[in-house]
């Protein structure tokens, strides 16, 4: 039976929710991202609107995918409202989680056994630009509340290094990045709570730096790798796949994209399992979940699509796309469908939901890490293809993130398609080889 994950907490939980005040004025170059516009769109739930967490990036430069609810009553909070007859409350209020916790996640992927059996002496690397310099402190706030194990550094279970692997020489603080942060980690807890993790920071937000903090996430030993991040495909990408993310037996998993159909890149790299985004809803289905194509509009919703420079993984057999089709796999990433996230670097301390393919991303390292160790010489982008049109996971048949010329590349159907890939998971069978 699927469980709504703060429903059963105690009202003392609420305590640990605070409000604290916002970044220093020099927090950040970063505070780019706080004095653009807010892109508020409209979701699946027309109340609901939100804001990208991080600026509209320099040329050549990557773009965090996080999408913060700005107002608006989530997927979450309806339900919450349907169980005990209230009022919906709005997602802008802080003080409380408004989006899905560590137990509907694992509920609706089938992970509740190996989330709670799994993962120690595993570790997933968070990689993203910048410094979060609350990012421990948060950590711990999500955790609490929603009674999982400490993951501090004082244990052992976190630890935050820039990407040269120095704990003490860390990049600019970044209150846009930061917000990226805390989803990534929280995401990574909620799916694999019993997993250890390790936090790269790169410089900037440059493929070349970013690129060097995977490297120096695998170097420190991290099997299961997490990237939030994404942009334009150009004519550098196959030696950007070489030096940055052909690691055999590392499963690296990246976000597909946030403006509909098209193509990003490091998505786009044959070596990486590159994630979309569903909407994710209660049902009355024996599954108790039901999921379709995340989408606003063609421009706003789960990215897909076939590259134009990686070439085609021997694992993918569509014939609508030549080169590297995108994604392999997808997880909730529809911020009216979103996740409950505790964040206090630059905005009001408190919780927030989030959506975008930086959710889906995480959500996908932790399955891999509840699965185990990928084997020696494997790239683990190939293990949910053999599992492909069996129970190990959710088709998503219906939606569209756009239009396209090969539409399995843009629209849901049954067996693979562009914005869900093979699926969702449906317990770890599908991610471990």
């Amino acid at each position: 039976m699927r469980r709504l994950g703060a429903a059963a907490l105690g009202t003392a939980a609420l305590v640990l929710v605070g409000f604290g005040p916002a970044a220093p004025a020099n927090a950040a170059p970063a505070d780019a991202a706080r004095s653009t516009p807010a892109v508020a769109a409209k979701s699946a739930s027309p109340s609901v609107t939100w804001t990208r967490a991080c600026a509209t990036p320099a040329k050549g430069q990557m773009a965090c995918k996080a999408l913060r609810v700005t107002g608006g009553t989530t997927a979450f909070q309806k339900e919450q409202a349907a169980r005990t007859d209230s009022v919906t409350p709005d997602a802008a209020d802080a003080s409380t989680p408004s989006g899905y916790g560590p137990s509907d996640l694992q509920s609706a992927y089938g992970l509740t056994s190996a989330a709670a059996s799994n993962g120690s002496g595993r570790t997933i690397a968070i990689v993203d630009a910048y410094n979060d310099p609350n990012a421990e402190a948060d950590l711990a706030k999500y955790r609490t509340y929603y009674g999982l194990s400490a993951c501090t550094t004082a244990n052992g279970c976190f630890k935050k290094v820039s990407q040269t692997g120095s704990t003490t020489s860390l990049p600019t603080s970044d209150a846009g990045w930061s917000e990226e942060i805390s989803l990534d980690l929280d995401m990574a807890s909620a799916i694999c709570p019993n997993c250890s993790i390790l936090l790269v920071e790169a410089t900037s937000a440059s493929m070349t730096n970013l690129g060097k903090a995977v490297n120096e996430a695998v170097t420190l030993g991290a099997k299961y790798v997490s990237n939030s991040y994404g942009g334009s495909e150009s004519s550098s990408d196959s030696t950007y796949d070489t030096s940055y993310f052909k690691h055999t037996g590392v499963a690296i998993t990246v976000s597909a994209g946030d403006a509909g159909y098209g193509a990003e890149y490091p998505a786009a790299s044959q070596y990486v399992t590159a994630v979309g985004g569903t909407a994710l809803s209660a049902s009355s289905t024996s599954r108790g979940w039901s999921e379709s194509v995340w989408e606003t509009s063609s421009t706003e919703g789960t990215g897909s699509g076939c590259s134009a420079y990686d070439a085609k993984p021997t694992w993918q057999t569509d014939t609508g796309c030549t080169k590297r089709a995108i994604a392999d796999v997808s997880a909730v990433a529809d911020p009216a469908t979103g996740v409950s996230v505790y964040d206090s670097y630059g905005i009001t301390a408190g919780w927030y939901t989030f959506g975008g393919t930086s959710a889906s991303a995480p959500i996908i390292a932790g399955v891999y890490a509840l699965a185990g160790t990928p084997s020696t010489g494997s790239y683990p982008a190939k293990f949910p293809y053999t599992a492909a049109g069996t129970s190990a996971l959710n088709d998503v048949t219906s939606g569209t993130n756009g239009s396209c010329s090969s539409s399995y590349l843009c629209t849901a159907k049954s067996g693979y398609d562009g914005p869900t890939g093979v699926g969702t998971p449906e317990g770890v069978a599908a991610f471990t080889g």
